[in-house]
């Protein structure tokens, strides 16, 4: 799988603006809490591929990696009923002195 089909795209919310721009020195009391960065991922990728993957497109020392797949809501049009397709997060904690520029 190519590194440009395993990351999707970054999720932009409130949460994943305030974890990005936290430092480790404002979170020492947990580990690897500080620049902490948000991407939907393929379904299918690993951990050590998504680390890979963001270390080669945004050239940067990745930490931890936190995946959790999100299952997709129920959703109404006019009389039937169907479901939005299921899909990976990936949270990415950076190394301290790193990060990307999104925003």
């Amino acid at each position: 799988m190519d590194i440009y089909h395993i990351i999707k795209r970054p999720l932009i919310t409130e949460k994943g603006t305030h974890q990005s721009s936290v430092t480790h020195e404002e979170t020492r009391w947990k580990v690897a809490r500080g620049g902490s960065y948000a991407f939907e991922v393929h379904p299918e990728a690993s951990k050590p591929m998504i680390r890979a993957a963001i270390e080669r497109i945004y050239n940067v020392k990745v930490l931890n990696v936190r995946t959790a797949v999100r299952h997709g809501k129920r959703r109404r049009y006019r009389f039937t009923y169907g479901n939005q397709p299921d899909w990976k997060r990936a949270v990415v904690v950076l190394e301290p002195g790193f990060h990307i520029d999104l925003f």
